[in-house]
C-alpha cells in the first residue's frame, strides 16, 4: 500500500545530467503512523487510517488523544485520512509509512482543496470569450442570454453562470514523482498540485 499524508512547500525546478528542466512541486509527505486498520470482520472493508503532523496536547480532545493512543501514539496526529488496503497487505497499528514508499517514476493521484478565487464571472471561471471590445461596450463580459424565451421559458440547469469559483476537493492523477528525498521526508512531484503553499494533501499511487 503507497499511500501519504502531506504539506505542500511549493513549487521549484530541478535539472537532470543532460541539464533538462523540470518544473516540481516540493511536498513534505510522512512520516505517516498507522493509527487504525479496518478489517472486513468488523467494518465491511479494508482501508488503512493514517495520520500526519502533530497536535498540541491542550488542542486535542480526549476522544482523540484514546484514539490515537490505542495505536500506541504519544501524540495525537493533526491529519486523519482512511486509504484502501489491498486483500494481501497485513499492516499494524502505530507502523510508520515514510517518503521510501515510492520510488522515482512512480505514478500517483494527489489529492488536495483548490485555491479559492471568491465569487467570479464567466470570463474567468468558465473561459467565455466576452462580447466585442471595441467602442467601450457597456456589457464586455457578461454571460449573454439566459435561456430560450418561449420553451422552455427558463434558464436550464448546469447552465455555466457566475458563482463560486475554487476551495473544493480536487484530485490531479497520472502525476510523475521525479524524486524522493528519504533524508527530509521530501516528495518531488511533476509539475503542480492543488492547493496552496501549507495546505495538506493526500497522495496515493495509481
Amino acid at each position: 500500500m503507497a499511500a501519504l499524508i502531506g504539506q505542500k512547500i511549493g513549487m521549484t525546478r530541478i535539472f537532470d545530467t543532460e541539464g533538462k528542466e523540470t518544473p516540481v512541486t516540493v511536498v513534505e509527505a510522512g512520516p505517516c503512523p498507522v493509527v487504525q486498520v479496518r478489517t472486513e470482520d468488523r467494518d465491511g472493508y479494508r482501508a488503512i487510517q493514517l495520520g500526519f503532523g502533530q497536535k498540541k496536547e491542550h488542542r486535542a480532545s480526549r476522544a482523540e488523544a484514546g484514539h490515537a493512543a490505542q495505536a500506541g501514539l504519544e501524540t495525537t496526529p493533526r491529519v486523519l485520512r482512511e486509504f484502501p488496503m489491498g486483500a494481501d497487505e497485513d499492516v499494524e497499528a502505530g507502523q510508520e509509512f515514510t517518503v521510501e514508499v515510492f520510488e522515482a517514476g512512480d505514478r500517483v493521484k494527489v489529492t488536495g482543496t483548490s485555491k479559492g478565487r471568491g465569487f467570479q464571472g464567466v470570463v474567468k471561471r468558465h473561459g467565455f470569450a466576452g462580447r466585442p471590445a471595441s467602442h467601450g461596450h457597456p456589457m464586455s463580459r457578461t454571460p449573454g442570454s439566459m435561456g430560450p424565451g418561449t420553451d422552455p421559458s427558463r434558464v436550464i440547469k448546469g447552465k455555466k453562470l457566475p458563482g463560486q469559483m475554487g476551495g473544493t476537493r480536487t484530485t490531479v492523477r497520472n502525476l510523475e514523482i521525479v524524486r524522493v528525498d528519504a533524508d527530509r521526508n521530501l516528495l518531488f512531484v511533476k509539475g503542480g498540485v492543488p492547493g496552496s503553499r501549507n495546505s495538506y494533501l493526500f497522495i496515493a499511487k495509481t
